[in-house]
């Protein structure tokens, strides 16, 4: 079946605003396993609303009497940051373009070859969760390393380069304003993360919980481009849905959130609620399906926000088949096609492989683009901007939208560290603007 016309023909906004009162369910061959055995029926059938478009510095310092050894830095305010404390509160525009709820999480990101993890009994290529003990052991072991702190967790990620794609000058596009909400701590990791987001233009609203301790993630490469992540989460790892919260909602005309919330205590409901606000005010609505793990421990959570609300859905080719209870050996198509009935737009990467954006039961093919990986951590983080951004300019064309977006995946690819820098969002984005509106491809599909 040819997509071409459905691809070039239908925005990504179109698709999402279209609403669907009686929509048919997916065809048996592309339900789950559980589902064709009689187990939990596939998300209940809802209309769609409206598509409302509008330090690296001294880790162990902060973390109170372990050496700062081996902690690069990379520009010259970064120790300010750390003194500076919390940042005034500004006014905030009258609405957001995009309100990420996600974990607010600092990242130390280190090079490490294959023998520290064995010896430190770490499998290679996992997360984690870590006690505050395991979290010293792994950092005292990497003392002469070299590593680096930066206002991290996947959402953030996103929103960073978000923000610089969108406030690049060179594009001639108006400014994206851009916010997140999540917790930290009142400890000075929660005040290098605010003062962090601040500089990157990502705006972060919630206020520091008191005597409470910021979440960290060890992020540790291996030559191969491997990440293998420890993350702590910290006593300050929660998040409540209050009026200040519910305020913001309200003014957001994209509100995200990253799954990896599901794993925090009590936070479903807050979930919930934000979902339903965001719903009530005609946002859209996307999650991040942030890890396989994560999806397994919470997988009802998962689908209750995801069926229900979730208008973009955002994950890897493993994370895909885990919402669908596929084994490993499965096609990410099956996966995609399956999950495209439930959600308007589904948006998969395969790493080397390429990409898939889904709609309506078909999946349009995105390849790689030719890409020499150093760091694979943040890759997904960055496909994900991308997409956002190309939806939040109006692009008319979604594989041209999953070309560009694969196109700042492997940027960030092709460097050390997580976050797209300022100067390859300036260029991405003046690329953007030259071609985005332009654009014609014929689907593969």
């Amino acid at each position: 079946m040819a997509l071409a016309s459905a691809a070039t023909a239908c925005s990504p906004s179109r698709l999402i605003r279209r609403r669907r009162l009686s929509p048919s369910p997916p065809p048996s061959s592309l339900l789950p396993l559980a589902a064709r055995q009689g187990g939990r029926s596939s998300p209940r059938a809802r209309s769609y609303h409206r598509f409302v478009l509008r330090w690296e510095g001294r880790p162990r310092a902060l973390l109170g009497g372990l050496s700062d050894a081996g902690a690069s830095e990379s520009d010259e305010d970064d120790e300010d940051a750390l003194q500076a404390g919390q940042p005034a509160a500004a006014a905030g525009p009258e609405r957001w373009d995009v309100l990420g709820l996600g974990q607010a999480m600092v990242d130390f990101s280190g090079m490490v070859d294959d023998e520290f993890l064995e010896r430190l009994g770490i499998d290679k290529g996992t997360r984690k969760l870590v006690n505050h003990e395991e979290r010293g052991r792994v950092l005292r072991a990497m003392d002469g390393c070299s590593y680096k702190a930066a206002a991290g967790g996947s959402l953030s990620n996103s929103l960073v380069a978000l923000a610089r794609l969108g406030s690049s000058q060179s594009a001639g596009y108006p400014e994206l304003k851009i916010a997140m909400a999540g917790s930290v701590g009142s400890d000075p990791l929660g005040s290098f993360y605010r003062e962090k987001l601040r500089r990157a233009n990502v705006h972060f609203l919630s206020k520091p919980v008191k005597d409470g301790t910021t979440g960290t993630v060890i992020v540790l490469t291996t030559p191969d481009a491997q990440r293998t992540m420890l993350a702590y989460q910290g006593t300050s790892s929660t998040l409540t849905y209050d009026s200040d919260l519910a305020d913001l909602v309200s003014k957001s005309n994209v509100l995200i959130v990253e799954g990896y919330l599901f794993e925090l205590p009590h936070t479903i409901e807050a979930i919930k609620q934000a979902c339903e606000d965001a719903h009530r005010n005609g946002a859209l609505i996307a999650v991040t399906a942030s890890d396989v793990s994560c999806i397994k421990r919470c997988y009802n959570d998962f689908w209750d926000i995801v069926g229900n609300y979730a208008d973009i859905l955002f994950a890897n080719a493993n994370e895909a088949r885990a919402f669908c209870e596929l084994p490993s050996t499965d096609s990410p198509m099956s996966a995609i096609r399956y999950l495209s009935h439930s959600v308007p737009l589904v948006s998969v990467t395969d790493g080397v492989h390429g990409s898939y954006i889904g709609v309506k039961g078909e999946a349009i093919y995105i390849p790689p683009p030719p890409c020499v990986p150093v760091d694979t951590c943040g890759a997904g983080d960055a496909y994900t901007s991308g997409i956002l951004y190309g939806i939040l300019r109006g692009a008319s064309d979604l594989k041209g939208i999953g070309l560009l977006a694969s196109q700042v995946a492997a940027v960030v690819v092709g460097q050390q560290g997580t976050r797209l820098r300022v100067q390859d969002a300036d260029r991405l984005a003046e690329s953007f603007a030259h071609h985005l509106d332009s654009l014609e491809f014929c689907s593969d599909v």
